[in-house]
């Protein structure tokens, strides 16, 4: 099939070479690296009709460039928003191109830098025939049905979503779907995590404790003298524990790299997803208190919770003089 492919970054570039190598036909845009056109003019020029666009840019540039790819476009047409974008703007903007008769299908894809080989996991919105045209595409992006062990009690041909691809729903569905699922992530990373952490400090018994009016002493420092090898357990829980996954593998590598982590800052970046799903949680009364914490966390990690920290001492010195200490005592 062909199809054109604007944006070459991490995803865009990779998700190409998957394709082309699966013997599609790739017509690509990215003002930034070499690619097959120079513009997207050109780009849709290179296509035949009925043509697909899929788009693989940041989310905050989505309306831009459907804006400048719109009037180069014909009737049965579609638009695929492959990014991370809200799925409100979806409805909006598949609502706007409706008019024109330009399908607009929204596609959450999970795999990183690693899909180009293992596949990537892709979540799709859209109408029933714009769907159906891109089946090809989606199935050379998935990773397949052997990709997993299949579920007990499913029979016959696989089905879409065992092969890693699924239809979830009309437009907007698919990127709801990446949104839940990116929040699910959030968790996930901060429990690892915290329990690595807790890890991390079971040597505190080993080290002199503070005995002062503004600490707690450690209760029996015989209980918290363990050198633990954080690396170790993490390459231990890989394999045949309940909490082993790929989140859990790189994090072993990574620890195995680096069991100090001393080039990072701990600064972790939210790109919208954890609060776009904490957001649909709160309008529908659901309760997810593991994934809010897991986004309120990462402010705090990037500093935003230092002022408030300090009106917290500001009062706690207030009514009852204790005096603030620093992190070093």
């Amino acid at each position: 099939m062909q199809l054109g492919m604007v944006g070459l970054g991490r995803m865009g570039a990779n998700m190409t070479e998957r394709l082309r190598a699966a013997g599609h036909d790739l017509k690509t845009f990215d003002p930034n690296v070499d690619s097959t056109a120079s513009s997207l003019e050109e780009l849709v020029q290179q296509l035949d009709a009925p043509r697909a666009v899929w788009l693989m840019v940041p989310a905050g540039i989505v309306d831009s460039i459907v804006s400048e790819l719109v009037p180069h476009l014909e009737e049965g047409d579609t638009i695929v928003d492959g990014g991370n974008s809200y799925y409100v703007d979806d409805l909006r903007r598949q609502a706007e191109l409706r008019d024109k008769k330009i399908h607009y299908v929204d596609a959450g894809v999970s795999g990183g830098v690693w899909g180009r080989e293992r596949g990537y996991c892709l979540m799709v919105g859209g109408d029933d025939a714009a769907v159906e045209r891109l089946i090809p595409v989606f199935e050379a992006l998935a990773p397949g049905v052997e990709e997993a062990v299949r579920t007990p009690g499913r029979k016959g041909k696989p089905a879409p979503e065992e092969k890693g691809w699924l239809h979830c729903g009309p437009p907007g569905a698919g990127h709801f779907v990446k949104m839940v699922h990116n929040g699910i992530e959030y968790g996930l990373m901060q429990a690892y995590a915290e329990g690595f952490n807790v890890l991390k400090h079971a040597n505190v018994g080993l080290h002199e404790q503070e005995s002062d009016a503004e600490t707690t002493p450690l209760r029996d420092p015989d209980h918290y003298k363990y050198e633990l090898d954080i690396a170790a357990i993490a390459e231990l829980w890989r394999r045949g524990s309940v909490i082993a996954s790929w989140l859990l593998d790189l994090g072993a590598q990574a620890l195995h790299d680096s069991p100090n982590l001393d080039e990072y800052a701990g600064h972790v970046s939210d790109s919208g997803e954890g609060r776009w799903t904490v957001m649909a949680a709160v309008e529908e009364g659901v309760p997810a208190p593991v994934l809010s914490a897991s986004l309120f966390n990462r402010f705090a990690s990037r500093g935003e919770a230092d002022w408030g920290d300090r009106v917290l001492s500001a009062m706690r010195k207030a009514f009852g003089g204790h005096l603030e200490k620093s992190p070093e005592q």
